[in-house]
């Protein structure tokens, strides 16, 4: 099938590749402009542009793709670069892009979506570290047909993934990225063979995957141990979750943690220190190589992985080192 691809981020790269590794033919690819990246904050290109440069393929990157927005000439070259390809489809995966009603009705069988999660639930820009936050048992891919609205279209192919308590936003974003590889290969040859079935999504359980923002970093131990680890590993490895301890001048990244079992009392489990109701949440209840165990409104919170500013990611044995604790 004749392919126009847009994707920007390591997710939409592997989606690409296995298009092209499927036979299909991909004329046009679609990415976010080049962005300023490390610290001689260089132009770099976007994974998907790199993929698409060592394959051989033409990449536009217009900065809007509305023909009366801030951008008209960019978008109209797009547009132009689009008709010239003429697509039977279109492929989207995290683009980063509104793509207008132009966009939607130009391929010859509409514009297909990988998204990462079961919608209906997790809508919206960040639905792999809100599944984590959130508790969610279960996540996985969901192949979309694209209409106007956010994240509403027919759903056509799903894919369910389990989320582990070792799973953080990393981790469960590589194996995402698998899926959605092979679900999308899978979904348009169903698509050729005239299988492809079309499911509206159901109007129960829409929930909506907020945008990160750094301002959700520092951790609030008001909230309950097992709340604060989920979250610890849905910031990972961005925005990162930060905290303030006793005696350093800079907030410390945590990396990984552990909410303690506050009920049972086998060995190493800080049951002891859990069951300290009057100490002040954030406070450190205990510091050793095992972990630096904090107190919060329900259970302790066990820090096994942080970051001093501009310093590397440590095991809390060595941390503990280099730390006076009060």
């Amino acid at each position: 099938m004749r392919i126009v691809f847009a994707g920007t981020p390591e997710f939409a790269r592997l989606a690409l590749d296995a298009l092209l590794q499927a036979g299909h033919e991909v004329p046009l690819v679609l990415t976010q402009p080049d962005r300023p990246s490390g610290r001689g904050l260089k132009l770099t290109p976007s994974a998907v542009k790199q993929g698409a440069v060592a394959a051989g393929i033409p990449v536009c990157q217009p900065r809007s793709l509305r023909l009366d927005g801030k951008y008209p000439d960019e978008a109209q070259a797009a547009r132009q670069a689009m008709l010239d390809a003429a697509p039977e489809l279109l492929v989207v995966a995290a683009y980063g892009l509104i793509l207008p009603q132009w966009v939607l009705d130009l391929p010859t069988y509409g514009c297909l979506n990988i998204h990462a999660s079961l919608l209906p639930r997790w809508r919206g820009a960040a639905p792999i570290q809100r599944a984590i936050e959130a508790g969610d048992e279960q996540t996985g891919i969901t192949i979309m047909l694209m209409d106007a609205g956010l994240d509403t279209g027919a759903m056509l192919f799903t894919r369910a993934l389990p989320i582990t308590p070792e799973h953080n936003a990393a981790s469960l974003h590589d194996e995402l990225a698998q899926l959605g590889a092979q679900a999308i290969v899978q979904a348009i040859d169903e698509l050729q063979q005239g299988t492809l079935v079309s499911q509206p999504q159901p109007e129960q359980g829409v929930s909506y995957a907020a945008k990160l923002d750094k301002q959700e970093s520092p951790l609030d131990f008001a909230q309950p141990a097992a709340v604060l680890a989920r979250r610890i590993r849905a910031f990972d490895p961005v925005p990162g979750a930060t905290m303030q301890l006793p005696g350093l001048p800079d907030p410390v990244k945590v990396w990984k943690a552990q909410a303690l079992n506050t009920t049972s009392h086998g060995p190493g489990d800080g049951a002891a220190h859990a069951a300290t109701p009057s100490a002040e949440p954030g406070s450190v209840l205990r510091v050793s190589a095992e972990g630096i165990d904090i107190a919060t409104a329900d259970g302790v919170l066990r820090l096994l992985e942080l970051q001093k500013a501009g310093g590397k990611r440590q095991p809390v044995a060595a941390f503990v080192q280099g730390w006076a604790a009060p």
